[in-house]
């Protein structure tokens, strides 16, 4: 072999040896792309974070704890993030909380209203839906639901029916003294059941409403309220109270006027309370049970539809069943349902 093809024959070489090169710095290149797309894009961790922001009119009721618990597992599972807020009953804090969750970028908004009539509620949720954020209303409602996309709650109107409809049933006379929540539309809606069903009875005359109290749904408001009606007002043998706080603390009223006479109370919601009070206060009659456990996984799940750009119903209704003192051992009384 003369010099000239050892020559060409050692640049082949040396060209085949590059090509080599350019091949491995090529896979290592490759290698490394697809190890920083598993990590920082295929991880859905690494995506970009749904932000939700939840506020229910008061978590000193237990209903809304465990309905956050259900958005909270959820968001979690989806390696979201929640924001979790307590307006204790007042509407301007409120309002403060929807701005927050607008300035922390949040996707969307979880919202039981303190008061379904307030314009300030209504304007913030303006200012939320001009940013694109889904707005989800659960357990009541907006008077206006111009920026609403869904609203979850249970059949508010069917649970004063059925209280009503079992009283009817179990009583031939009653004087009636009415707990409620002025400014909450699904306390509204239980009352609104309540008195239509006893006006359209047949024997409607036999049911008289003696008096209505503002109680806000709240044990601790209720109790010296009712005290006071017991011992200063006209005389009832039954209260239909709004939910069930209201209705244990009208029962914890009566336990401590010491009254004598029966009082029949009715409530709505199946709390862990009340349950527990059926059956063995002989005062505690029936409640209407609804389930903050199915409600919350629903507002969760409605949420995370509405930001896929799925459709979802204008209004979701959740059924309603009573529980009395004489079929409370057919349920399970720790707990919510």
């Amino acid at each position: 072999m003369n010099a000239q093809q050892t020559k060409k024959l050692q640049i082949r070489k040396n060209s085949w040896r590059n090509h080599k090169f350019m091949i491995l710095e090529f896979l290592i290149a490759v290698f490394f792309i697809a190890v920083v797309w598993l990590l920082f894009i295929a991880n859905p961790a690494q995506k970009r974070q749904t932000k939700i922001g939840a506020s229910y009119m008061t978590m000193n009721n237990s209903f809304y704890p465990v309905l956050n618990e259900q958005v909270a597992n959820y968001v979690n599972d989806h390696h979201g993030r929640l924001y979790n807020r307590d307006p204790a009953l007042i509407v301007s804090k409120q309002v403060k909380e929807i701005d927050t969750f607008i300035a922390q970028g949040a996707n969307a908004i979880i919202l039981n209203p303190v008061d379904g009539n307030s314009s300030q509620i209504e304007h913030a949720l303006h200012r939320a839906k001009n940013k694109g954020i889904k707005i989800i209303i659960v357990d009541s409602q907006m008077k206006s639901t111009r920026y609403v996309d869904c609203t979850i709650l249970s059949d508010n109107y069917r649970a004063g029916q059925l209280c009503a409809k079992h009283l009817l049933k179990t009583k031939r006379h009653a004087k009636i003294l009415l707990l409620e929540h002025y400014s909450a539309f699904s306390a509204n809606n239980r009352i609104q059941g309540f008195t239509d069903t006893i006006k359209r009875a047949p024997n409607a005359k036999n049911y008289r409403f003696v008096a209505k109290i503002n109680t806000y749904g709240q044990s601790e408001i209720t109790l010296p309220l009712v005290e006071q009606a017991l011992t200063h007002g006209q005389k009832f043998d039954t209260i239909m109270a709004l939910n069930d706080q209201a209705a244990v603390g009208a029962l914890a009223a009566i336990d401590e006027t010491k009254i004598k006479r029966p009082i029949a109370v009715y409530g709505v919601d199946g709390s862990e309370n009340m349950k527990k009070l059926l059956g063995v206060n002989p005062n505690a009659i029936a409640t209407a049970a609804q389930s903050p456990v199915k409600m919350g996984r629903i507002a969760a799940q409605t949420a995370y539809q509405l930001l896929a750009d799925k459709k979802v119903p204008k209004k979701i209704i959740l059924p309603v069943y009573l529980l009395t003192n004489k079929n409370i051992n057919q349920y399970n009384v720790l707990g919510w349902q």
